[in-house]
């Protein structure tokens, strides 16, 4: 009776495995395809930057400042401005996120505080640039008095991505094995010790993927450097952190919307977005270098 049975519900087993491979199937064919569909939107949009682009780039174009009303000349100015803002905003957020980090995922107690906290980390990084960019010209620009400068717009920008950096850093040092630390401290190493010696380098790949996504978000913002630090145009490089400078995603900006010949300067703007997007990558690229040796060591 039991064989009749089984025989029975085969047919059934066999139509409901079907229609289980058949959804599988098509939600397969559905992620490949809108994965596809952003990818290909993806490679457009650089195609057309490029291929607009491409032909005003060139040795003078990277080496000299902007001439004659921003319509000729080159964006060496814009570059190391962009440069020198995420530099200096990496140095700055780096620290205080990755320590911030250490102390929510090692030392903080779970409890109302602890939520509190996170909650405000998660919103903040939903904020829109445009409010930081407000908040740093009323703190930094106004209070305290730095003017339109470097080092205003880079602490501007390193409030903007200390959310997300605490958030990535604190996700690579959770993602240690608990292993490492038990073994840590059952050789006789100190909490401290265990953070420094074994979770640190241990989370480091992660915490540097982090740094590669914040950097890349840094070097494109336009709305924060407006307000604190970008300047409209100058032919100089800044000669201390108290002067304005010149970043790609302005000059786009104010090539494109403000200025006197938006014409005549648009080869300019697509070779400025092409180099923006060649920074960024050779930027990312650097950071995934460093990252994989972080990652050949520890596999040492």
């Amino acid at each position: 009776m039991t064989e009749t049975f089984r025989d029975a519900r085969a047919p059934i087993d066999a139509l409901r495995k079907r229609g289980r491979n058949l959804t599988e199937s098509f939600f397969l064919s559905l992620i490949r395809l809108l994965g596809s569909v952003g990818a290909l939107i993806l490679f457009a949009i650089l195609f057309f930057v490029a291929y607009n682009g491409i032909h005003i780039l060139s040795w003078e174009f990277i080496t000299q400042p902007p001439l004659d009303a921003m319509t000729k000349g080159g964006i060496f100015p814009v570059i190391v401005g962009t440069v020198l803002l995420t530099m200096l905003c990496m140095i700055v957020v780096m620290p205080i996120g990755v320590t911030t980090a250490i102390f929510l995922s090692e030392y903080a107690k779970p409890g109302l505080l602890l939520k509190i906290v996170m909650m405000s980390i998660y919103t903040l990084a939903g904020v829109p640039s445009v409010v930081f960019g407000l908040f740093g010209l009323a703190v930094f620009v106004v209070t305290l008095n730095f003017g339109m400068s470097l080092l205003a717009g880079s602490l501007t920008l390193a409030i903007m991505v200390l959310p997300y950096i605490i958030s990535t850093s604190e996700e690579a040092l959770k993602a240690v094995p608990y292993s490492f630390k038990e073994a840590s401290l059952a050789c006789g190493a100190t909490k401290w010790q265990t953070i420094r010696k074994v979770i640190l380098p241990t989370a480091l790949p992660g915490i540097l993927t982090g740094a590669i996504l914040g950097t890349a978000k840094v070097s494109g913002e336009t709305a924060p450097i407006m307000f604190t630090a970008a300047a409209f145009f100058t032919t100089g490089l800044p000669r201390s952190v108290f002067e304005p400078v010149m970043a790609l995603p302005y000059h786009i900006y104010v090539l494109a919307t403000a200025g006197t010949h938006i014409e005549e300067t648009r080869p300019i703007q697509y070779g400025t977005a092409l180099t923006l997007i060649v920074l960024v990558l050779g930027m990312n690229l650097l950071g995934i270098i460093l990252r994989s040796r972080q990652r050949k060591k520890r596999a040492w």
